[in-house]
């Protein structure tokens, strides 16, 4: 039986999802032969959805199909899959929401994309349904958001652009918010409470997994403070709190165990404006930690998101202007050798003699460059099937993508990759 949608936005009533129906509309009106449809619960609230899409694109959306399916219904997400090669999933927080739809995509045929920034999440999803997903021919492929893939393909362009055998990377991010401000929506700010109350879930997991150790050589990652100043980016910087790491990391399990290719060593950070932001950020962040750990301080969290991330998140999430102002880049310093060792698991004698600083950069993270990612990662599953790894899985987009066009693909859109510095190491 044919399938009759290529493309299926679940979750299209959301925050995020709103703008991913806007941004497909855009690119399926320069490219009719794409057959798509939108998806949720609500009938009403879904094609309230198109209506404010139709406006704000100037695109008639309103012929748009509509399936109803909801995430408490299984048999509904089993119909909702067998209706599309590629689920856009948009319903978070995903550990709440999103091992249904991952279930309902591997047992009915249908490739699964999320935006999930919860290592719990993708990484419990590998354990659950790889096999499963291999078996099937089914991609399920999380983080392909602003988290993580300016991180996990910015990984690879660094790597590949390097001069000789890359040892390590080290990532600083910058979001600039325009005179409108910036900000974050309720759910991302759910997510995170959750994902830092249950943090002792992933030690269990990882252990569950029973992961051989990578090689690695002695030359590792600077160590650095928890607040700690970057001449490279010449400002001050925390470790980064996402799934960067995580993903990245599976990421490069994936290239030396099935690619042969060496992994790097790769730690993030996450890029302050300034020491007294800086200083004003830890005091609402050991706030966060402390009440994130009790079942009454989450319920606080979780009610009052304003004045308890500084005005950073809200229910409502940022405006629209507040969305138009707004950039991100990502600076990416490495270190490696000159001289290429063919075999991945033989380790350098030397130091690093050789270093590279690359940018991934682009448009408002969350709302702009998050659909624009998720989109063009779905693509690229319907029309380079060659280039992608030969079985399935539950995999990280740098798996899946590293041999294909995505980063042109990104770099048409809106987003740029660059080579800022390579030279020798002084």
């Amino acid at each position: 039986m044919e399938t009759p949608y290529d493309l299926v936005v679940f979750g299209a009533t959301g925050f995020t999802g709103q703008f991913v129906v806007e941004e497909l509309g855009r690119l399926c009106d320069k490219d009719s032969s794409l057959k798509w449809a939108i998806a949720g619960r609500s009938m009403e609230k879904l094609q309230q959805t198109l209506t404010t899409a139709t406006k704000i694109t100037g695109i008639n959306l309103d012929d748009i199909p509509i399936i109803i399916a909801d995430v408490k219904n299984q048999e509904s997400l089993n119909e909702m899959c067998k209706k599309a090669k590629v689920v856009l999933n948009c319903v978070g927080p995903y550990r709440f929401f999103g091992e249904p739809v991952v279930r309902a995509a591997v047992e009915n045929g249908a490739h699964h994309i999320d935006i999930s920034g919860e290592p719990q999440f993708l990484e419990g999803m590998q354990l659950k349904f790889n096999q499963a997903a291999k078996e099937a021919g089914v991609f399920v492929i999380g983080a392909c958001g602003f988290d993580s893939i300016p991180a996990d393909m910015g990984a690879i362009f660094t790597r590949d652009q390097f001069e000789g055998d890359l040892n390590h990377i080290e990532s600083y991010l910058a979001m600039r918010s325009g005179p409108e401000g910036g900000g974050g929506h309720y759910a991302t700010w759910q997510s995170a409470i959750h994902g830092f109350a249950n943090a002792r879930e992933l030690i269990k997991l990882r252990k569950q997994m029973a992961l051989t150790p990578l090689p690695r050589s002695k030359d590792k990652p600077p160590k650095r403070s928890t607040l700690h100043y970057n001449n490279d980016v010449n400002s001050w910087a925390v470790p980064f709190p996402g799934s960067d790491r995580s993903v990245v990391n599976r990421t490069q399990r994936f290239n030396y165990e099935v690619r042969n290719e060496r992994p790097l060593q790769y730690q993030a950070y996450f890029r302050m404006p300034g020491l007294l932001f800086t200083l004003v950020l830890m005091f609402f962040g050991a706030i966060f930690g402390l009440l994130a750990n009790f079942s009454f301080g989450r319920n606080l969290l979780e009610r009052y998101p304003r004045f308890f991330s500084g005005g950073v998140f809200s229910h409502e999430g940022p405006t629209r202007k507040q969305i138009a102002g707004s950039s991100f880049s990502m600076t990416f310093i490495g270190e490696g050798y000159s001289k290429k060792v063919e075999d991945a698991s033989e380790q350098h004698s030397e130091a690093p003699d050789r270093r590279i600083i690359a940018r991934v950069s682009g448009p408002e993270a969350g709302y702009v460059t998050t659909p624009i990612c998720m989109i063009q990662a779905a693509l690229v599953l319907l029309q380079e099937k060659d280039n992608l790894p030969k079985s399935g899985g539950v995999l990280t987009p740098g798996a899946v993508f590293a041999k294909t066009t995505l980063i042109n693909r990104l770099q048409e859109n809106n987003m740029k990759f660059t080579v800022m510095v390579q030279e020798p190491k002084k």
